[in-house]
């Protein structure tokens, strides 16, 4: 089979599947029609009926005198007043003699018993028990298929008449599978034949189009044979009689030279832009009438604009005359002068080296010319970054060097810890139950040695990921055990601490130890900050999706320039300090997915702001209420 047979028959075979989902499509369509049609004309069918009930049971009941909580009685007055009833009943009837879909007609007490019925099961029984008709109306295509030519059942239209906001009686409509099956196949047949029909026709007109398609090949081969002919070879006959198999093999020369052309362009600029995106520096590469051709990715944070806005821009609209570096360069430019390493320092205060070197054609200058200009390549390299990215690699080395130091001091110092936790848990044993108040001590002991271990653990874990264990937990309980655990030492300080808790919980997923040694730290380091003691405030606020845990104090505050460094490792100001407690604290509200900031104010004191996202399900739950005020004295006074 030939090639242009195949396409023919492809064509033809593509047009004749489009043709057959369509077709499916349409008889789908059609069938949910028929339903949603019959389910419409029965509910209009229903209201009726029970606009006719409602006449009916208004009429019988007019003059009636009835207890309303004697059911029975009820029943059986409404029971006669629409058997009775001729216009009801004949509703009824004519509704089940000439409606095509309509099996049974059936109207029901609150009990679920017929007070009319048209089916088999006779008044006062209960009406037999059937899937609502907005379950077939909703069925997907293959469900519909399977219940109106499958098995036959009966759905029921269910209209309630309420009385006093309850049900009093119900309108079932029954309509029976096999009744829309009827309906349902002489329309389908009609759908049929027409489909037919457009088939036939789709598969004859796809077939000529296919043929006609490919008449256009022979002239098509013809021009190839223009481009794919060159001086060194002559035009020889084709041995192949398949137009398209021609056509083909000449496209696929014709391919293969702009492959070859465009590898080759592909791994130039490939190469280019890998050295241009790897560059720290600037570069922009000017044409002989002053245009950027080449423009690296870095120029953006010299120039503060995007490379594509500035490819094709002259010179002279690319740097201005206001800054610094665009006065610069113009003055450069306009002079025809090289500008080697030129170091300038911007407007903001960084310090940039400019290199502008003018390329000539030296051809020309040989040959006694003045050496025509070719171009112009500027150079903006940042001498900040470079110190920058010498500073990061000390700090990196640094680091390493604390981590074998804090390896080697946890190592030591957890080896007491251990003999404590031992030794403890003895003095535990033989005290027994016998004194009460000691061993609240020993629980606070016991609590604070364990915190230590993973204070010191912590320290060790400082160059490596540290496992956070997050749980659910209120916020409140962390501020009050802070505090109280804090209150003994504020008492030796002359410090005053206060907290201000709201009275609702906020619920966050912390790690408990870990977000209490990182508010102690912090609370601490107020009270350092008050050597002649003053009021210390920590205060929970609820800020809608995050909690801000406050710290407030009265000390000497922190100057601007050392705001940025406190929550460096090993950065202190304080005499014997370690410089390890803010840093500690940075890290466990990173670890927390929070912040820490702070404000101060030489001589007025220091705002720590520990903040903390809050978990999504109790924000949904939380009403704000008045905050409730706890004080607890280090010093009265």
């Amino acid at each position: 089979m030939s090639l242009k047979s195949k396409l023919v028959l492809a064509i033809t075979s593509l047009v004749f599947l489009v043709t057959v989902v369509l077709s499916l499509v349409y008889v789908n369509e059609l069938l949910q029609s028929v339903v949603t049609q019959s389910y419409d004309t029965n509910v209009l069918v229903a209201r009726q009926i029970r606009y006719a009930l409602q006449l009916a049971l208004e009429n019988g009941l007019k003059d009636q005198q009835v207890d309303p909580n004697d059911q029975a009685k009820l029943r059986q007055l409404a029971a006669a007043a629409v058997r009775d009833n001729s216009g009801l009943t004949a509703v009824v009837s004519s509704v089940n003699r000439y409606s095509p879909t309509v099996y049974d007609i059936s109207i029901s007490d609150n009990r679920g018993k017929a007070l009319l019925t048209t089916g088999t099961t006779g008044d006062d029984n209960p009406i037999p028990l059937r899937p609502n008709y907005q379950r077939l109306r909703d069925s997907n295509a293959v469900e519909l298929v399977k219940i109106v030519f499958g098995t036959p059942s009966v759905y029921d239209v269910v209209l309630p008449l309420e009385r006093n906001g309850e049900s009093f009686a119900t309108v079932h409509i029954g309509v029976r599978t096999t009744l829309l099956r009827a309906l349902y196949e002489p329309e389908l047949k009609a759908a049929l034949t027409l489909m037919s029909l457009a088939l036939a026709t789709s598969l004859i007109v796809a077939f000529l189009l296919g043929n006609l398609a490919l008449r256009p090949m022979e002239e098509l081969s013809m021009q190839l044979d223009y481009w794919t002919a060159t001086a060194e070879e002559t035009p020889t006959e084709e041995v192949e009689t398949d137009t398209v198999v021609r056509v083909s093999n000449k496209i696929e020369r014709i391919g293969q030279r702009m492959r070859n052309v465009e590898e080759v362009f592909s791994a130039l600029k490939e190469n280019l832009d890998q050295v241009l995106g790897n560059l720290q520096d600037g570069i922009l590469l000017f044409t002989g009438d002053g245009r950027a051709v080449l423009v690296s990715n870095a120029v953006k944070r010299f120039l503060h604009q995007d490379r594509n806005v500035l490819l094709g821009q002259h010179a002279r609209e690319i740097f201005d005359r206001s800054t610094v570096l665009g006065k610069t360069v113009r003055d450069a430019w306009d002079a025809g002068m090289t500008l080697v390493q030129e170091e300038i320092v911007t407007e903001s205060g960084n310090r940039i080296e400019v290199s502008l070197d003018f390329i000539h054609d030296d051809r020309a200058s040989d040959e006694g010319g003045s050496g025509e200009g070719l171009g112009a390549l500027l150079t903006l390299h940042d001498q900040e970054s470079v110190e920058v990215i010498e500073n990061e690699l000390e700090l990196s080395r640094r680091m390493a060097a604390i981590g074998r130091l804090t390896s080697g001091v946890g190592h030591e110092v957890k080896n007491p810890i251990n003999a404590i936790v031992v030794h403890l848990e003895l003095l535990k044993t033989k005290l027994g139950n016998s004194s009460a108040p000691a061993n609240g001590h020993l629980a606070v002991i016991d609590s604070e040695i364990h915190r230590l271990d993973r204070v010191v653990q912590t320290l060790v874990d400082f160059s490596r990921p540290v496992e956070v264990k997050l749980i659910e937990y209120d916020l409140r309980h962390v501020v009050a055990d802070v505090v109280t655990l804090a209150a003994a030492e504020m008492s030796t300080r002359q410090v005053i601490l206060t907290s201000v808790l709201p009275d609702y919980p906020l619920i966050a997923k912390v790690d408990i130890d870990l977000l209490k040694q990182a508010v102690l730290n912090v609370v601490q380091n107020g009270a350092q900050a008050m050597p002649e003691g003053g009021k210390l405030e920590v205060m929970l606020l609820d800020e809608g999706k995050s909690a801000i845990i406050q710290v407030r104090d009265e000390g000497w505050g922190i100057s601007e320039d050392l705001r940025e460094k406190i929550f460096d490792l090993y950065f202190t100001t304080k005499k014997g300090g370690s410089g390890i407690g803010l840093a500690m604290t940075y890290r466990i509200l990173q670890l927390h997915h929070g912040s820490i900031d702070v404000q101060s104010e030489l001589g007025r004191g220091s705002v720590f702001q520990l903040r903390i996202p809050l978990s999504a399900t109790d924000r949904g739950r939380r009403h704000p209420q008045p905050a409730v005020i706890g004080t607890t004295k280090g010093l009265e006074g």
